[in-house]
C-alpha cells in the first residue's frame, strides 16, 4: 500500500491573495505521485486546480483550519502533512499541528517560526552579520510614537501576522500614525504594531531559493520595477536585474545560500531585499513558496515547487537536477541558467480596478492585485511592453502624455521628460510640475487642474485627448485631483504608471517598440 501525504492548500482566494500557491500545490501533487505516494490535497475553492477530481488521489473539500485538518489527518494517518505551499493560511498551521504530535514535512515548524517571530528574525540577522532596517513592536499607542519618532519618519505600519500586506501603510509624521491607529488596528499587548523605517528610493529584490538542507540554489533574483515600498504582489518585477551590478546581485545570492543554512530550510524559500546606497538590507524571509514561484518557473524552465516537493520527501538536489551542478558559469541572476541565458522576463500584474470605481488605484504596502501575467524577450523595453500589453495596457506609440509628479520626484523626470519628446509625445502638465520642466528645458503645455477652469485635465482624458499618464503620489491621502485623474485613467483605459522607476521603463518600452517592432512566440517554442 502506498505511503499517503497530505498537502494543505491555501484555501478562498481573494483579493491579497492570488492563484500562484495553488500552481505549487499542483505541482506538489503531481513531483509526490511520481515518487510513489498517496497524494491527498484538502482545499476549498471551487474555482483551483487543486480542486479538480483528477489532480489528486483523494480531494478533501473542507476548510484549512486546525479542527478540520485534524480529523481528515486522524482518518488518512499520512506519513507527513505538507504546509509550505499554501500561502500563509496553512504555514499558521504548523505549530500547532506539530504540537498535536503531527509530522510536518519539509522545513521544520521551529525555523518557520525563527522566520515569522520578528524578535527571533532579528536575532539571527545579528547572528549572522546581515543588515536590516531599524524596526520596533509596539503594544501600545503611546509605545508606537515612541518607536516611530526614535526610528524616523517615514515609517511602515502594519498588524502583526498580516496576509497580503493588509491594513499595512506607508506613515510619513505622528499625526498620520495616530490616524491610522484610530481608523485601522486596536494595537494591544497580544495584537501588536509591526514599525520599520522605510527606506525611500530603494530597489527592492525577491529571491526564491531551493534547498535540500545542504545544497541551496537560487531560482532567481528578481528585481522590483516600482520603488522599495510597493507590495511584492503589486510590483512589476525582472529577472535579470535590469539596473544593479553582477557583483552585488552575486552578494544576494550568497546572503540568500546564509539564510536557507541558518533556517534549515527544506524545500522552498523566499528573501526580500532592498538595495540603498549599494547596502543590502533583508526585508523578510518566508520559508515556504511565495507568489514568484509559478513565474521564476516558466522563466527559468526549471519547475521549483516540484524540486522542493522530491526535496521534502528525502531526495536531494544533485539526484533531482544533476545538471545544473555541472554548470560553470552561472547566470548572476540564477543558479539554474548558465550565462548564455540572454532573455529578460517581466512579470506584471492585473488588478480589479474597474470594478471598483471609488478605489483608488494607487499602489502602496497593502496588496491589491487579482492575478498577473508576464513577457519574455532578448531587450528589456519590449518584455515590458509584452507584459503591459498582457495586462490589458498597451503603451502608444504617438500623442500626448500628461506629467504630473511630488516634489520629491521633479528631479527625477527631467530625462524622461526629453526622452518622451525625442519620441515625437507632446507633453501636457498641471501648473508645478510645468513650471519644472520648464526651467530645465523641456517644452510642455499648462493644462487646468481639476479645481481650475474647464476643459481641465480629466475632461482632456475622458476627450480621449491624453495617451500617457504620469502621476506620482504626494503622499498625502485625501481625495485630491491626483485621485480623479487616475480614476478618469482607469475608466477611459489609458495606460497610467504611479512610480518614477515604473514610468521609466514604459518609456524604454516604447522606444523598443518603436525602433524595433514586436515577436511574439510561444514559451514551449523557446529555447529554455
Amino acid at each position: 500500500m502506498k505511503k499517503k501525504v497530505i498537502i494543505l492548500g491555501s484555501g478562498p482566494n481573494r483579493i491579497g491573495q492570488g492563484v500562484e500557491f495553488d500552481y505549487a500545490c499542483v505541482h506538489c501533487v503531481w513531483a509526490l505521485r511520481e515518487e510513489g505516494y498517496e497524494a491527498i490535497m484538502v482545499n476549498c475553492n471551487p474555482e483551483t486546480v487543486s480542486t479538480d477530481y483528477d489532480t489528486s488521489d483523494k480531494l478533501f473539500f473542507e476548510p484549512i483550519v486546525y479542527e478540520d485538518v485534524v480529523n481528515i489527518i486522524e482518518s488518512e494517518k499520512p506519513v507527513g502533512v505538507v504546509v509550505q505551499f499554501g500561502g500563509q493560511t496553512p504555514l499558521k498551521l504548523a505549530v500547532p499541528l506539530q504540537n498535536a504530535g503531527i509530522n510536518i514535512l519539509g522545513t521544520s515548524p521551529e525555523s518557520i517560526d525563527i522566520a515569522e517571530d520578528r524578535e527571533r528574525f532579528r536575532d539571527l540577522i545579528i547572528q549572522l552579520d546581515l543588515k536590516q532596517p531599524e524596526s520596533g513592536i509596539a503594544k501600545s499607542k503611546e509605545e508606537a510614537v515612541l518607536i516611530a519618532e526614535k526610528i524616523g519618519y517615514p515609517v511602515l505600519v502594519r498588524p502583526s501576522y498580516v496576509l497580503g500586506g493588509r491594513a499595512m501603510r506607508l506613515v510619513y509624521d505622528t499625526a498620520e500614525l495616530l490616524e491610522y491607529i484610530e481608523e485601522a488596528v486596536y494595537v494591544t499587548e497580544d495584537k501588536p504594531l509591526l514599525i520599520d523605517k522605510f527606506l525611500e528610493d530603494a530597489v527592492e529584490l525577491d529571491v526564491d531559493a531551493v534547498s535540500d538542507g545542504e545544497d541551496v540554489l537560487v531560482g532567481a533574483v528578481m528585481e522590483h520595477i516600482e520603488e522599495a515600498g510597493i507590495h511584492s504582489g503589486d510590483s512589476a518585477t525582472c529577472i535579470p536585474p535590469y539596473t544593479l551590478e553582477d557583483q552585488l546581485i552575486e552578494k544576494v545570492k550568497e546572503h540568500t545560500k546564509k539564510l536557507a543554512r541558518a533556517l534549515n530550510v527544506y524545500g522552498l524559500m523566499n528573501v526580500q531585499f532592498a538595495v540603498k546606497d549599494d547596502e543590502i538590507y533583508v526585508i523578510e524571509v518566508n520559508p515556504r513558496a511565495s507568489r514568484t514561484v509559478p513565474f521564476v518557473s516558466k522563466a527559468i524552465g526549471y519547475p521549483l515547487a516540484k524540486i522542493a516537493s522530491k526535496i521534502i520527501v528525502g531526495k536531494k538536489l544533485k539526484e533531482i537536477v544533476p545538471e545544473v551542478f555541472e554548470i560553470k558559469e552561472k547566470h548572476p541572476a540564477s543558479d539554474f541558467v548558465s550565462k548564455e541565458f540572454k532573455r529578460y522576463s517581466i512579470k506584471e500584474v492585473v488588478f480589479p480596478w474597474t470594478r471598483f470605481p471609488n478605489v483608488d488605484p494607487l499602489l502602496g504596502p497593502e496588496m491589491k492585485s487579482t492575478g498577473e501575467v508576464m513577457g519574455i524577450d532578448k531587450d528589456f523595453g519590449l518584455a515590458f511592453y509584452k507584459a503591459q500589453s498582457a495586462a490589458g495596457q498597451d503603451l502608444p506609440e504617438e500623442g500626448n502624455v500628461f506629467i504630473s509628479v511630488a516634489d520629491k520626484d521633479k528631479p527625477k523626470i527631467i530625462q524622461m521628460a526629453k526622452d518622451l519628446q525625442n519620441l515625437g509625445f507632446k507633453i501636457y502638465a498641471t501648473k508645478g510640475t510645468y513650471n519644472f520642466l520648464k526651467e530645465n528645458g523641456v517644452d510642455a503645455v499648462l493644462t487646468s487642474k481639476l479645481s481650475e477652469e474647464r476643459p481641465n485635465i480629466v475632461d482632456k482624458i475622458r476627450n480621449g485627448e491624453i495617451q500617457l499618464i504620469i502621476n506620482t503620489p504626494s503622499g498625502k491621502r485625501e481625495r485630491s485631483d491626483a485621485y480623479y485623474i487616475r480614476r478618469a485613467a482607469v475608466m477611459h483605459k489609458v495606460p497610467y504608471f504611479t512610480t518614477v522607476r515604473g514610468a521609466y521603463a514604459a518609456v524604454e518600452a516604447i522606444k523598443s517598440y518603436k525602433e524595433k517592432g514586436l515577436d511574439v512566440m510561444a514559451i514551449q517554442d523557446m529555447n529554455l
